[in-house]
């Protein structure tokens, strides 16, 4: 089996659909990934993760360096063991975590230094060093150390960052190819950077692919700046990234932001969103989202959406999903989430059955037309 390689099968105008096969298995973009922060994909089990359709998940490697160690993960055998999902894994860097800690953190070159949240305790984070932990993990997809600034930064500041993260991406190529087994079954994406500035975005390109790296992510977006500017963005830095590459746009999103950056050439996302929603009472449908506490639902006894296939609207009343979050039990972030990542892959498996046909801005005109009808 490859260690790596991506297809592309169809194009339906910037839109594309392929495959990525690795040695755990196969990858059909575009693909959504859910977030597994610390080792579970929140409120579900991993064979429930698999039924929804996901054919790989997202690993977090600030919080599994931290708890429960990168260390005692690899004498448990690696993440995939330890968590019983047996299918590609890809791990975030730890770099944007460690950013978000603005009060707990120092940068230099050679890394950052920050305070645990949760005992207080020293930590470094290199390029070097987030190699090595997420080789301790196993993941099958590593991700490049990088800064993540805010793109209201000065462009200055925001161009500096960007260097420096093309330098460590320079230092993770090193670090991850000195991994010897691990680098001959995996893969290194490099991150581009550049905020929402198209110059700044092709030089961090062009330092990219001068590295090389078997997938390029497209970095600093969904970070505030709102989605008119995160679709200007992608408007043209998508195609400053090699073509015959998957894209991945990280933290992404919304099921709108997921239809309008493949649309602009995207293959790749995760998100929280899904679950971290399904915790909090609110359902995503074909047409549009839903907060499963409003009281209009208490004697609905309809499925949560009509055209999900997910075994929770097959069995389950919006009346009965209402009860279980305004109880507050458990089993109702359970089905919220398991329906939520389920509509999340049924939207992709949409996508790419129309960019194989040659239909995507047909589909697109029909999803937003349909997803902003509010009910």
């Amino acid at each position: 089996m490859t260690r790596f390689s991506f297809q592309i099968h169809a194009t339906s105008g910037k839109a594309r659909t392929g495959t990525i096969q690795m040695k755990r298995g196969e990858i059909r973009t575009p693909a959504f990934m859910p977030v597994g922060t610390a080792a579970t994909v929140k409120a579900m089990k991993v064979e429930d993760v698999r039924r929804t359709g996901a054919d790989i998940i997202l690993g977090n490697t600030y919080h599994l360096m931290l708890r429960p160690g990168a260390e005692r993960m690899a004498r448990l055998g690696g993440l995939h063991a330890f968590m019983g999902w047996d299918r590609p894994i890809l791990t975030d860097s730890g770099g944007y975590q460690v950013m978000s800690l603005s009060d707990l953190r120092k940068i230099t070159e050679e890394g950052v230094t920050f305070a645990s949240h949760l005992d207080g305790s020293r930590h470094m984070l290199s390029p070097e060093r987030s190699m090595e932990i997420q080789r301790l993990l196993g993941s099958d997809i590593v991700m490049a150390f990088d800064e993540c600034p805010r793109a209201d930064q000065p462009r200055d500041v925001i161009a500096r960052s960007m260097e420096m993260s093309m330098r460590w991406a320079r230092r993770s190529r090193a670090g991850f190819d000195s991994g010897e087994e691990h680098a001959a079954r995996s893969a290194l994406f490099g991150i581009q950077q550049g905020a929402l500035d198209e110059g700044l975005r092709q030089a961090s390109a062009d330092a990219l692919r001068d590295i090389g790296f078997d997938g390029y992510a497209i970095g600093g977006l969904a970070v505030g700046e709102g989605q008119e500017a995160m679709f200007a963005t992608l408007d043209f830095a998508p195609s400053q990234l090699p073509a015959d590459r998957p894209r991945y746009l990280m933290g992404v999103g919304k099921p709108d932001d997921l239809v309008g950056a493949v649309e602009r050439g995207v293959d790749m996302f995760d998100c929280v969103l899904p679950t971290r929603s399904g915790r909090n009472g609110q359902g995503f449908t074909w047409n549009g989202p839903i907060n499963m506490r409003n009281a209009r639902h208490a004697e609905d006894t309809g499925p949560l959406d009509p055209r999900c296939t997910c075994p929770v609207c097959a069995k389950y009343s919006r009346a009965y999903l209402h009860h279980l979050h305004k109880a507050g039990e458990m089993l109702g972030a359970m089905l919220l989430t398991e329906h939520n990542l389920s509509f999340y892959q049924q939207l992709m498996a949409g996508m790419r059955a129309a960019i194989a046909e040659d239909r995507f801005t047909a589909f697109a005109a029909d999803f937003r037309r349909d997803y902003f009808n509010r009910e």
